[in-house]
């Protein structure tokens, strides 16, 4: 009897871990929805996703719409908050590290013209081509909120 009971703890203790899984999930691209503005996912090099701390995920199809997606969420809940790679399409990186370009000359799917870049000197190099401002997380939700 002990044992079962004991067998019975484990059992529940490695359910608890497995389904609290917290990590990002792939876009199906072409598939997805926006959980914001409900269009399909299609840009490899916009969307975004955010990962609570009960692994629930949203997935978005530009960055634009996870920043209005979470002005009416409890970010206290949010554990992961990922931008595509603009030099690197489909690769989620951590939003909150990541250098944003805003420019008139780079398009994104709901027209904020809003790029994220893992590198900084990345953005600097596009920048210096295509024009617009730099960003980091912090101004970039203060840019959105006035």
């Amino acid at each position: 009897m002990k044992t079962l009971k004991h067998y019975s703890t484990i059992t529940l203790l490695l359910l608890l871990c497995f389904s609290c899984n917290i990590k990002p999930q792939a876009i199906d691209y072409g598939n997805d929805g926006c959980h914001f503005c409900k269009m399909t996912i299609v840009d490899k090099v916009h969307a975004a996703e955010i990962v609570t701390k009960k692994g629930k995920v949203y997935k978005f199809d530009a960055t634009e719409c996870m920043i209005n997606f979470i002005k009416e969420f409890d970010s206290s809940e949010i554990q992961l908050y990922l931008s595509n790679n603009y030099k690197e399409p489909e690769a989620l990186i951590d939003a909150t590290q990541a250098t944003f370009l805003i420019s008139k000359k780079v398009p994104s799917p709901m027209g904020a013209f809003l790029s994220a870049f893992k590198a900084e000197e990345d953005a600097k190099k596009i920048q210096i081509e295509k024009g617009g401002t730099l960003y980091n997380w912090k101004e970039l939700l203060a840019h959105f909120k006035g």
